[in-house]
């Protein structure tokens, strides 16, 4: 019963994989939870210094800052946010089909694209479609440091203040819920005009030293923090995709698992079949 031993090593093996995923379900949702966490308590900060600095900028006199003014975009900077490790479904690939929609977008413009990139997987797209990448950082890990970030942080503001750039955007995913995680683009540099009365309205404010050098400061805090918005927002969103997609395949395995035990049964009953038949008919020739 060759056959039916080739089965039951199929199904051995299919349900070692779902032990597997089923284990790395359990962990992502593990994952996802702190995940979560952190991302919701990077959220507040983001916002808030954005509506600091808006009171600020709106209350300076004189020039406008660098990172406000708007000029004519010769070259465009992105930051790709995506993750180190797969396994997570569709995620990294809806991202990166964002990414190339966008840089087709501007280069049909006839404007200049350098990248930036955070995460190993944006790395190996790269490296394989091509392009003009200028900083990149990885190994984040599940709890990402902002001090992991400086060195990309710093060269891509750099080349916004020395007009290596006109443009600084990032291509992020937006957690909406454990099913759902969309690619999203958001403007950096110059950072967009306040929008709502609570942001535009301007205090009376007492400077020390002075309203440009605080200004500056807070809106390079500003950059800062919706960049490690994303990625914190990234991992959430990294650990739910796999949470999902392992599920997925535990779910897909359990129906194999099925089928294979239907074929072997069908197998196994041939063989007592066919062996009966062989039985008796041995006995008939007698």
């Amino acid at each position: 019963m060759a056959a039916g031993k080739e089965i039951r090593t199929k199904i051995a093996s299919t349900e070692n994989i779902q032990k597997i995923t089923k284990a790395m379900e359990m962990v992502a949702a593990s994952k996802m939870r702190r995940a979560q966490e952190r991302m919701a308590m990077a959220r507040p900060y983001a916002e808030r210094i954005r509506v600091v600095a808006s009171h600020i900028s709106r209350a300076l006199s004189g020039d406008k800052h660098p990172f406000l003014e708007e000029r004519e975009a010769k070259n465009v900077g992105i930051i790709v946010v995506s993750s180190d490790r797969g396994l997570c479904g569709g995620l990294n690939v809806n991202l990166f089909r964002r990414t190339l929609q966008l840089a087709s977008e501007w280069q049909q413009k006839a404007v200049g694209i350098k990248f930036g990139l955070i995460g190993s997987k944006s790395q190996a797209f790269f490296r394989h479609v091509g392009g003009d990448v200028i900083a990149q950082v990885d190994k984040l890990g599940d709890r990402p440091q902002l001090a992991q970030l400086v060195g990309l942080m710093t060269v891509m503001i750099e080349a916004y203040e020395k007009g290596e750039i006109d443009r600084l955007l990032i291509v992020e995913n937006d957690f909406v819920n454990t099913m759902s995680q969309h690619p999203q683009v958001l403007q950096l540099l110059p950072i967009p005009p306040a929008e709502d009365e609570t942001m535009s309205r301007a205090g009376d404010y007492i400077y020390e030293p002075e309203a440009r050098p605080v200004l500056d400061f807070v809106l390079r805090r500003y950059i800062e923090s919706l960049i490690f918005k994303s990625v914190t927002e990234n991992v959430a969103c990294e650990m739910a995709a796999r949470m999902v997609a392992m599920k997925s395949s535990s779910d897909n395995a359990g129906e194999v698992i099925e089928k294979l035990q239907l074929a072997y049964n069908k197998a196994r009953q041939a063989a007592i079949t066919q062996e009966i038949s062989e039985i008796v008919g041995g006995a008939a020739a007698v």
